[in-house]
């Protein structure tokens, strides 16, 4: 059995992990959060230690240490930007590390990483959970088993609505989250490498801070991809239905059905990770050198190639709206 500690307790993506822990027969020791809203933790490991300083996490981990009980594992679900250093505060305590996506922001972290692998003997392992599903696998199988010569044309749509809570998180700031193309599209960008091969060509058409867009070139595709957070974006016939969802790829045209299947990719994740066969630093840069690469392009506007979603109406940031009405003017008071 292997000792866990996680590092983002109260997070969206945190109970996951705590089901991945608990599946693959390992235990979870100590949690850190910063928020305190982790009733979560009594569905999984309710003995665990939970903290929300990290000078107090990082004393009791020591503690622990000192005691007898190795810490094998460090779990990282914080927000993105602190990914590096939480990464390497697992190193330091002499700990592997399991990430959730995406491992960094910026690609020079990852060869900043890779070196402290090589001082420490230890791995880093991240969370790319859509190259596990069976639907992309046989994708996969099907374009290396396929003419070689062959350049596929994919569409990729994303919409996942968030409310105005989002720009008042950590998630609405570049420096933080990394914009909606990484924030809530690196995974897609792994997949499509991993598929697809190489990346030849990124052109963005548009970032603005609810939605992206723009076509890539791969060794074997031509993709035009959206991303959006903003629930206008939604085909009409999903408003219709009330979700707030849109998860859609067409490859020749033909749509590759892979919205079930999601509830254990992280256990097979973790199960994978400790088996040996987990996703390492080398097979994490390129999707994040693609988000990097979105993120600090100049949008080329639309051209042609644009994904068909890429021409609806812009819409304003929630916090840039003026009012609907201006205060009444009394003659006297406000003179």
């Amino acid at each position: 059995m292997k000792n866990f500690v996680l590092i983002g307790a109260a997070g969206y993506v945190a109970p996951r992990h705590m089901r991945a822990i608990k599946d693959t027969g390992h235990q979870l020791v100590a949690a850190l959060d910063s928020n305190d809203s982790v009733g979560v933790i009594d569905s999984y490991f309710p003995q665990a230690d939970f903290f929300t300083e990290f000078e107090r996490f990082d004393r009791h981990v020591s503690k622990l240490q000192r005691s007898g009980t190795p810490i094998d594992y460090v779990s990282v679900c914080s927000p993105n930007y602190l990914h590096d250093a939480h990464i390497r505060f697992g190193m330091r305590v002499g700990a592997n590390v399991i990430c959730e996506k995406p491992l960094v922001l910026n690609p020079w972290n990852v060869e900043g990483l890779k070196d402290i692998e090589k001082e420490t003997g230890l791995q880093v392992n991240t969370i790319l959970q859509l190259r596990l599903h069976p639907a992309l696998i046989a994708l996969k199988k099907q374009v290396e088993e396929g003419d070689p010569d062959k350049v596929y044309d994919v569409d990729l749509s994303y919409i996942t609505s968030r409310g105005k809570w989002y720009y008042t998180s950590w998630k609405g700031f570049m420096d933080k989250s990394g914009g909606i193309a990484t924030n809530i599209g690196i995974h897609f960008f792994d997949m499509l490498h991993w598929i697809f091969g190489d990346i030849q060509s990124n052109t963005v058409h548009v970032h603005t801070h609810d939605r992206a867009a723009g076509y890539l070139t791969l060794a074997k595709a031509r993709v035009r991809w959206f991303l959006s957070i903003n629930s206008e974006t939604l085909p009409q016939e999903v408003k219709e239905r009330g979700a707030t969802t849109f998860r859609s790829i067409t490859v020749d045209g033909k749509e590759i059905e892979f919205s079930g299947g999601f509830t254990d990719l992280h256990t097979k994740s973790y199960q994978a990770i400790l088996d040996g066969n987990g996703f390492g630093l080398d097979k994490a840069t390129q999707a994040i050198e693609i988000a990097y690469a979105i993120r600090n392009a100049k949008p080329a506007g639309l051209d042609g190639q644009h994904h068909p979603l890429a021409e609806l109406p812009t819409s304003t940031h929630p916090f840039d709206r003026k009012p609907e009405s201006q205060p009444i003017k009394l003659e006297g008071i406000n003179s």
